[in-house]
């Protein structure tokens, strides 16, 4: 069964979560396997170094994110429903890919704020998960996971804030934070 693929959820309050999933992505990237990241909420237009280091990775690797300035901390004009439209589209392109079984690894970063916010409902997860082919690999990772979640996840991490430099009023530094 060594190609059975699992679920994975990396959630909490803590730094590291899209790292994480992250490392995952590039190590299964390094044996081979194609990958897909989907950035929900993270702006299309916002520059981070994970974007700049995985341009320079072949097709095996490809990242999407949705909408210029789709975050609400980083667009307070935000239309709500506009944001939930968009992310509706981006649920249906992430059910597409996953059938298509082009993707060895899946993740669905911050996908789990989008369901603690409402703009995913835990029926829609519910049925990726129960779609996913046996042989993909699927992370999800934001803040909160509702609990019916860990019953289809084989790997639970649940990343704990005890101590940050924003606690201090240092903020999100180039490199580390993003």
């Amino acid at each position: 069964m060594k190609n059975r693929g699992l679920i994975h959820l990396y959630y909490g309050t803590g730094k590291g979560k899209t790292t994480s999933s992250l490392g995952l992505a590039l190590r299964a990237w390094g044996w081979g396997k194609k990958v897909v990241v989907f950035q929900f909420l993270k702006p299309k237009d916002f520059p981070s170094g994970e974007m700049k280091a995985l341009r320079k990775l072949d097709k095996k690797f490809k990242i999407i994110r949705f909408r210029k300035q789709q975050h609400p901390l980083f667009n307070k004009s935000l239309n709500k429903d506009e944001l939930k439209k968009s992310i509706t589209r981006a649920l249906i392109q992430v059910e597409k890919i996953i059938k298509e079984e082009k993707y060895a690894v899946v993740v669905l970063d911050e996908i789990l704020n989008a369901v603690s916010s409402g703009f995913i409902t835990e029926k829609e997860i519910i049925h990726l998960f129960k779609g996913k082919p046996p042989t993909t690999e699927l992370i999800l990772t934001g803040r909160s996971t509702p609990p019916i979640f860990k019953k289809f996840a084989d790997y639970i991490s649940e990343i704990k804030e005890i101590k940050h430099p924003f606690q201090k009023g240092i903020k999100a530094r180039k490199g580390i934070e993003y």
